[in-house]
């Protein structure tokens, strides 16, 4: 028995010592215990002011009203201060009830779709897609290559994409080439940073300066993701196929880099058509890439037509077709068109040493106006009244 307040007036603990709970849960307990004395008449109630005293009987609980009291026992601030203090506040039920009013102020996370035929979808819900459609990155070409869709959805772009983005401007990349870069070749982004860096120097080691690296970059999106023995196999292979110095080498890859990254098979047919089929020898065939290196990806059917034409209807010798093999990027329909009109006109020479002597060059790159008021001596009127005669 505990003395509470009044020599008459008494409480009783019930709980052993062993049972009483330890540390924090003790002092709740404690402050939970003087509540509950304090509320089963440890203390005189107001009436006792007056002088007038209830007996002690009535101013005990019954058991029943005991086991009441504690069931019922008022909040008590203090515990809840503690245990605010504590961070020992339980988490909210998802089955606790809610007013409408709060109900209606919660707002639903758009739902991940768990299966796509579209980027389109994601984007909403990626930041990483978010700033590569930020970045110009066509996303709807993207999704059109095999699996580059999952790689982009894996990617974080502050971790995994950021470093890639500062190494290829390092590398010479331009900042509003990034996007169309990026749509060519988005699996570069899933590459090794230090992969990547070995690539360049040995690049640089082959002695290709910054701005040659740059462009060869640029224009083909796929050149860094060849390793260093396939880029050294491939710059061999041209060298020695077609019998090029070190430096013209060089010079042919840069201007056409997809050489590096193209299949060769195309290259070895185009080679062996060049020498069977249209009788170049092996030194006229390197003059003619080296100065038109498109030959060597160039269609194989179309090829065989524009020479056919050339050689055996304009009269076109081989020698002359190796000093302007730039005639074979023309279409065939130009040089048909302007050819046959030069004929009409009695104006088709293409002997160097004969007089009114056009060069192949001449015949395919100017444009209508200055061909017909320059070469062919005519107005642009005149040779579009010839060509409704086809």
């Amino acid at each position: 028995l505990r003395s509470c307040g009044s020599p008459a007036r008494t409480c009783r603990e019930f709980a052993p010592l062993a049972l009483l709970p330890a540390g924090k849960d003790r002092v709740l307990w404690r402050l939970q215990a003087c509540r509950h004395a304090s509320v089963g008449s440890c203390f005189a109630p107001d009436s006792a002011k007056d002088g007038s005293f209830s007996p002690l009987e009535s101013n005990l609980p019954s058991p029943v009203k005991q086991e009441q009291a504690k069931v019922e026992a008022l909040p008590d601030l203090n515990a809840k201060i503690l245990n605010e203090d504590w961070d020992d506040i339980p988490p909210s039920s998802a089955l606790e009830e809610i007013s409408e009013e709060a109900a209606v102020q919660i707002i639903a996370e758009p739902i991940l779709p768990l299966q796509s035929t579209t980027l389109r979808d994601y984007v909403d819900h990626s930041e990483t897609l978010a700033k590569l459609v930020h970045l110009g990155v066509d996303l709807s070409q993207v999704e059109k290559r095999q699996k580059a869709g999952q790689l982009l959805l894996t990617l974080d772009f502050e971790k995994d994409i950021r470093k890639i983005l500062l190494f290829l401007k390092d590398v010479g990349v331009e900042d509003n080439q990034l996007g169309p870069f990026l749509t060519k070749n988005p699996y570069i982004l899933g590459e090794d940073l230090e992969a990547l860096e070995t690539r360049v120097a040995y690049l640089k080691s082959k002695k290709f300066g910054k701005s040659e690296i740059a462009q060869m970059v640029s224009r083909a999106p796929y050149l860094l993701l060849f390793s260093v023995e396939r880029l050294d196999n491939r710059l061999g292979f041209f060298k020695n196929e077609l019998g090029l110095s070190v430096k013209k080498t060089k010079d042919l890859v840069v201007r056409l880099p997809r050489l590096l990254t193209g299949k060769l098979e195309p290259v070895k047919e185009n080679l062996q058509v060049c020498q069977i089929e249209l009788g170049f020898q092996r030194n006229e065939i390197q003059q003619i890439v080296y100065k038109t290196p498109k030959i060597l990806t160039a269609s194989k059917k179309r090829l065989r037509q524009t020479f056919d034409y050339l050689h055996n209807i304009m009269g076109i010798p081989h020698h002359m077709l190796t000093r302007f093999p730039q005639v074979f990027n023309s279409k065939l329909l130009r040089i048909r068109e302007r050819h046959m009109f030069l004929a009409f006109l009695g104006r088709a020479q293409y002997d160097p040493a004969e007089p009114s002597y056009i060069s192949l060059d001449q015949l395919v790159s100017l444009p209508d106006e200055v061909f017909c008021t320059e070469i062919a001596k005519a107005s642009i009127q005149d040779f579009e009244n010839f060509l409704k005669t086809l």
